[in-house]
């Protein structure tokens, strides 16, 4: 185990010296693209991202009940994710307007209909915990017992 272990380090020392290498080869206008894209992903995620699913987090923690939070994490997430794929794409941004046939599709659609399949099964999910979660038992008072 300790050698996999061992192999898998050196492969990602290997692959970071590589990724490194090669934005230091870039030219000066390129890496400054690179580093405001990357200190830009940074900040935006502190300071919008993180807090909004925070504030998001804490809402749901009273809303909905503890059986669904998991459920609605998953779902939250599988929506972060295709909005944030979906992005260049919906703005459109490698549209060619000589060339239909690149973007020819409606992609804000496409983005609706998959998330609302996202949240219909998170749905199905909870309802599918809720058939399964045995009757809460009913509360016997011990004193009707004794005589």
């Amino acid at each position: 185990m300790t050698a996999i272990r061992v192999l898998l380090g050196l492969g990602g020392i290997w692959l970071a010296w590589y990724g490194i290498d090669l934005v230091l080869e870039q030219d000066s206008t390129s890496l400054m693209s690179t580093a405001r894209w990357f200190v830009g992903g940074i900040l935006i995620h502190d300071a919008i991202v993180a807090p909004l699913c925070a504030v998001v987090a804490l809402l749901a923690r009273r809303l909905f009940p503890a059986s669904w939070w998991a459920s609605i994490a998953w779902g939250g997430l599988c929506t972060a994710t295709l909005v944030v794929v979906a992005v260049p794409v919906v703005q459109r941004s490698g549209a060619v307007p000589g060339n239909p046939t690149i973007l020819d599709r409606d992609y804000h659609t496409g983005l609706l209909i998959a998330i609302a399949v996202v949240w219909v099964v998170v749905g199905i999910d909870i309802a599918r915990r809720r058939m399964r979660r045995p009757p809460a038992p009913h509360a016997t008072t011990e004193r009707s017992a004794q005589p």
